[in-house]
């Protein structure tokens, strides 16, 4: 994997870890999600008319992908509101890209090098690390909520693990990575804002008055995450890319430091070790 795509892969992940801070600081998670994807959709809008159109090959797995992605936003604002980023966020990323590292060969062919394999495995392990490290609830209501949050946080790491599948397949054939992209983000928008309108109109309007800002910021921040994970899946291996990607975590923990003044525990500070050893084997892999 050359160092050019392991930069984007970073930065992609310092700007998903940035919108997930954005969405989980929300005072209406859902209403965040709302205003940050269809944001995104706005700003696909504007720039698909400068960009190549995907081939018609891709536009199967372009429907499939909203779909997943309409699921994705929707048990994200579930497990945000259910419980903490520091605890939803590593089990939604962390248990992912096994999924997708378990899916890739039999489905699209793509094997891994031992040490690739090594990657996945320090990555995975040093953020569901993060997760075991996490402080136990102090009253049953907040062990209640952690389940729940656990209960949406794994459900959407399949489906995280579904829409990586389809889009690493679907990038490839569309032969137009960023018209690809902004259609994703066009329909799920779409579908999440008309989905949402119909059933909190009210409240969305009155929401987006004063927290219109989250859409532009969370908007460009979850547009140009996907959009170069996407670009990256295009030069190197699905399940690669996918596990690399994680290393959003890393970031997630810093914003959690620096400015909501989290403390990190020394098991915290393995895992993330775990995590910076799996993103330098990934690079000499």
């Amino acid at each position: 994997m050359s160092g050019l795509v392991v930069a984007v892969v970073l930065f992609a992940a310092l700007l998903h870890a940035s919108w997930n801070a954005i969405v989980k600081s929300g005072k209406d998670t859902f209403l965040t999600t709302v205003l940050v994807s269809a944001g995104a959709a706005l700003i696909s809008l504007a720039i698909l008319p400068f960009v190549d159109a995907p081939a018609p090959a891709s536009w199967p797995y372009l429907a499939a992908s909203a779909v997943a992605q309409l699921a994705y936003y929707s048990l994200l604002a579930a497990a945000y509101k259910a419980g903490d980023m520091s605890h939803a966020y590593p089990l939604m990323r962390g248990s992912a890209p096994l999924i997708v590292a378990l899916a890739s060969w039999p489905l699209i062919g793509e094997r891994l090098s031992s040490m690739q394999m090594g990657a996945i495995a320090c990555i995975c392990a040093g953020i569901l690390g993060l997760y075991i490290a996490a402080r136990r609830p102090a009253t049953a209501i907040a062990a209640k909520n952690k389940g729940r949050a656990t209960a949406f946080a794994l459900g959407n790491a399949c489906v995280i693990a579904s829409y990586t599948l389809i889009d690493g397949i679907g990038v490839r054939l569309s032969g137009a990575p960023a018209a690809y992209t902004m259609w994703i983000f066009v329909l799920n928008g779409t579908g999440l804002l008309l989905w949402t309108v119909l059933r909190r109109r009210a409240g969305l309007l009155a929401y987006a008055q004063t927290q219109w800002r989250l859409a532009a910021l969370g908007g460009f921040g979850t547009l140009a995450s996907y959009g170069l994970a996407l670009w990256a899946m295009t030069q190197a291996p699905v399940a690669a890319i996918a596990a690399l990607r994680e290393t959003s975590i890393l970031f997630a923990i810093a914003i959690a430091a620096l400015f909501l003044r989290e403390k990190i525990s020394p098991r915290r500070y393995v895992a993330i070790g775990l995590i910076a050893a799996g993103a330098v084997l990934m690079r000499i892999a």
